[in-house]
């Protein structure tokens, strides 16, 4: 079985993504130390992410996001989706290349895009966005991942290069508190991509998973779509240590309640290894919703 073709095919099933990149890469060992973070391992040693991506293609992941989130290099970038790409040919089963792109927070690597509210105008944001978008659909991203956005102000400027690109995309921001980290309600934040026809599904990532059931049901409310949820495993990201803090005691995950109330695409951000992904890919084995 080949690659797959075309989007995944939300109206007729869940599809299952993969966990965080680099979580994983640490797990085999790089050093992620650095602003360029996943990049740089991504530049240096390339053949790890092929094997993070082979990992989580294992645990049963259907779509594979690339190691592209704060990665502005244009051959980078374009490595990123062969480096995927390459991991999806070899697999038995259909599988969908996802190009991720970060908000501008990542790029300044201290914590930025957990607040948003940069100082830029949309304008500004979307012409530093539109290179990045531009050489994922050059690159032949099936989609594009469009991530971690904390606020409605980096939203409009993302829909506003996405009207332009051939492909489709979805995206989804990072919230707390019932709110977008800006601190936006959710239903005006995912009101904006109903009837835009580009995007195919809407939703949250990097997020605490105890934020997912509310956020996918205003979602699908506001957005009329197919909804993504890829929380992280409950730790908060301490920007000024540069390290994770782990919860103190176990945070559920009610995957199945999601899918019921509409999510199409789910899985693992920071934090969520190949062993969440393979027993995401149990729980979500069953009969789809309203189809027993």
């Amino acid at each position: 079985m080949a690659r797959a073709s075309g989007p995944p095919p939300l109206h007729r099933r869940t599809v299952l993504l993969d966990g965080g990149l680099s979580n994983q890469l640490l797990a085999q060992g790089c050093d992620l130390s650095g602003a360029l973070w996943t990049g740089r391992v991504l530049a240096g040693a390339p053949g790890e992410v092929a094997a993070a991506h082979t990992a989580y293609l294992r645990a049963g992941a259907e779509v594979l996001i690339t190691a592209s989130y704060q990665v502005t290099d244009p051959a980078l970038v374009r490595r990123s989706v062969d480096l995927a790409a390459g991991a999806a040919a070899a697999a038995d089963r259909p599988v969908w290349v996802a190009g991720s792109v970060g908000p501008y927070g990542a790029v300044l690597a201290d914590g930025s895009e957990y607040r948003g509210r940069y100082g830029l105008t949309e304008a500004e944001l979307a012409d530093f966005h539109r290179p990045r978008i531009e050489a994922l659909a050059a690159a032949g991203a099936d989609l594009l991942a469009v991530e971690t956005v904390p606020d409605t102000d980096e939203a409009r400027a993302l829909l506003r290069v996405l009207a332009d690109c051939p492909v489709p995309a979805w995206l989804s921001y990072t919230v707390e508190g019932g709110r977008t980290r800006a601190g936006q309600p959710l239903d005006e934040a995912f009101g904006l991509v109903a009837g835009v026809p580009g995007v195919v599904a809407v939703g949250v990532n990097c997020c605490d998973p105890r934020e997912v059931g509310p956020a996918v049901r205003a979602a699908a409310a506001a957005a009329g779509k197919p909804v993504v949820a890829y929380p992280n495993d409950g730790s908060e990201w301490d920007a000024a240590a540069g390290v994770w803090r782990a919860p103190s005691r176990a945070v559920p995950w009610d995957a199945g309640q999601w899918q019921r109330d509409g999510a199409r695409l789910i899985g693992g951000c920071c934090r969520v290894g190949p062993d969440r992904i393979a027993a995401l890919a149990t729980t979500l084995a069953g009969p789809e919703p309203g189809t027993e």
